[in-house]
């Protein structure tokens, strides 16, 4: 591995676990807070019905502010804070060590190092999200129908755990898992699209900034990193962005209709191409593409700054 990428990596065996998690709740909290509110207007894109007066971003975001405030672009943040920890810890536990044993597997295949990259952090990235669909899928259902309550027909609920009552009232323990499969489908792909393009990415940039194998000045400055580790982090977000959007529009809107509503993703999909024709299923590709690609760069260089504070001291 060129010495600059690896004066800039921290693997998962040189931190302390501990601090790692504690110190990422409170930093990825504040991510969160800062772009959760796209979530939100992309969330009730998606969901717009063909007769629905806010059928842009300036028309939901103005519909928010002017019958909630700024409360109103954080419906659903408290469901979304409470079960995102546990999801973290599943979901950065697994991608990290399944990193590591991915990049031993296939050490012996002698694979260029952006080739690796991409394969290694790609299966994590697809490993990872797999495992914490089991919590992301129910925070998703009851926070979505917390952003879209009152609007093109959907229902009120006084908070999250109205939300739960009546979807286990109605469905089940299998309401709060609609759209698993889809969820499924569209993250563990979306996840493999970003965590491939981010790692192979770095060393392509890496490779570009001349600090490939015959670098031997020393560490690059910690700006530098930063900087690699950013548009990494860009071109990852807008990658997976761009692939993922159809089926996590057709995941929304199953998620988020009523037990009376129930149709099949088959219907779903008759109903955007009916109502927008085949950019329907690109409904809030502006938000998404941008909520990817900022939360990907914040996410990336608040992860990486993560790892540095917590690394165990040598």
């Amino acid at each position: 591995m060129a010495q600059s990428f690896g004066q800039a990596e921290i693997n998962w065996d040189k931190l302390d676990k501990t601090r790692f998690y504690v110190v990422g709740a409170g930093l990825f909290t504040g991510v969160s807070v800062a772009l959760y509110p796209v979530s939100v207007v992309k969330t009730r894109l998606q969901v717009a019905t063909k007769d629905a007066v806010e059928r842009n971003v300036l028309s939901v975001v103005k519909g928010l502010l002017k019958t909630d405030g700024i409360p109103g672009l954080y419906r659903g943040f408290g469901t979304v804070i409470t079960g995102a920890i546990p999801a973290r810890i599943i979901f950065l536990s697994t991608l990290e060590t399944t990193k590591l044993a991915a990049f031993r597997m296939l050490e012996p295949f002698r694979l260029s190092e952006t080739t690796q990259a991409a394969i290694a952090n790609g299966f994590a990235g697809m490993t990872s999200s797999l495992f914490a669909q089991s919590v992301f899928v129910p925070i998703d259902v009851v926070s979505q129908k917390l952003m879209v309550q009152g609007y093109s027909g959907h229902a009120q609920y006084s908070g999250g755990l109205d939300v739960v009552r009546k979807v286990l009232r109605s469905d089940g323990i299998q309401g709060l898992y609609r759209g698993f499969g889809l969820s499924v489908i569209t993250y563990a792909p979306a996840s493999a699209v970003w965590w491939a393009s981010y790692g192979s990415s770095q060393r392509f940039i890496w490779r570009f900034l001349d600090h490939g194998a015959k670098y031997d000045e020393g560490a690059p400055s910690l700006q530098k990193i930063m900087l690699v580790q950013a548009t990494g982090g860009i071109i990852a977000g807008a990658t997976s962005s761009c692939i993922t959007t159809p089926l996590d529009t057709i995941k929304t809107r199953l998620q988020v209709m009523g037990h009376e509503n129930r149709v099949s993703i088959k219907q779903v999909a008759k109903d955007l191409i009916n109502e927008d024709g085949w950019k329907g299923f690109y409904r809030g590709f502006g938000p998404r593409f941008f909520s990817m690609s900022a939360w990907g760069t914040s996410m990336i260089l608040t992860y990486e700054y993560l790892k540095r504070v917590c690394s165990k001291d040598e």
